[in-house]
């Protein structure tokens, strides 16, 4: 089968372009990454060639050895993707030591995988070992999650409560909440290391002035994952344009009333008992 005719193919570009469409891809910013299944990689082999030098990945990643990856080039853009994917995308394989790649398909007129593909792979690798149906990992600029990162604490459960209380679909979607990581440089191991550490536990991370990291089972999961946090994040970020402090709010109880017809276990740390009710408090426990 052509790469091109595929629907991993598909899928991934159809993300990409859904992605720009939110506005959340200005000009060559975001990136994906998808780890391949076994048979993902047999029936689309043919097409691979093996020629291309290995070049050093800038980290390690032995959990995920000898595996291909689908994931978008170094300053391409998304809105591109759909359109020209063999200039704009590229399928790697890892080596038997996972700290180097080789492109085997894809970027047919030269340059490199994501300047981001340490932090990806880091990812997918910790994924991987706490479920390893994981497979996408998605970075975008959602314009709403950026600015609350100017105005909310960069705290874990301040964060996470907040964007929590926006809507009820919030705990649902991400009960185990959200990481924040304060700024640092991107594009190299500290910030993927940083990173991985929020995707051992949660599968959403805050770039504080910078952006997001979600991962999940398919693209649909993660692009939807992305679209729920960035949606109340914005109805935030409008509650803010209108007061300090709410005077409504979904209660601490009432979110352990989803726990049990969800099917899910909300992370208790994020249920603390507000004191002032203003927007952005600090726990007091």
């Amino acid at each position: 089968m052509k790469v091109t005719d595929s629907k991993l193919l598909k899928g991934f570009t159809r993300m990409c372009q859904d992605g720009f469409d939110q506005g959340w891809h200005e000009r060559n910013g975001g990136n994906l990454s998808y780890r391949m299944k076994e048979e993902e990689v047999k029936a689309l082999e043919g097409e691979f060639s093996f020629d291309a030098e290995w070049k050093e990945l800038g980290t390690e990643v032995p959990a995920l050895k000898n595996e291909y990856f689908m994931v978008t080039g170094s300053g391409k853009y998304m809105r591109n993707m759909e359109t020209f994917p063999e200039e704009n995308l590229c399928i790697i394989r890892l080596d038997e030591t996972g700290t180097k790649y080789q492109i085997v398909w894809g970027l047919v007129d030269g340059g490199k995988p994501t300047s981001e593909l340490p932090t990806h792979l880091m990812n997918l690798e910790v994924c991987k070992k706490r479920d390893e149906n994981i497979r996408v990992v998605y970075h975008c600029h959602p314009t709403n999650v950026i600015a609350l990162t100017y105005v909310l604490p960069l705290n874990d459960r301040v964060f996470t409560r907040e964007i929590f209380e926006m809507a009820t679909e919030c705990p649902v979607v991400f009960p185990k909440g959200i990481g924040v990581i304060p700024w640092l440089l991107c594009g190299g191991k500290l910030i993927g290391e940083a990173t991985a550490k929020v995707m051992e536990t949660k599968d959403f991370a805050v770039w504080a002035h910078h952006g997001a990291f979600a991962c999940g089972t398919d693209f649909d999961i993660t692009f939807g994952l992305m679209h729920t946090v960035e949606k109340a994040a914005e109805v935030l970020v409008k509650v803010m344009s209108m007061t300090d402090r709410k005077l409504n709010t979904i209660t601490p109880q009432q979110f352990r009333e989803l726990n049990e017809p969800f099917g899910i276990e909300i992370d208790e740390q994020f249920l603390y008992e507000r004191k002032t009710g203003f927007i952005g408090e600090m726990p007091q426990d």
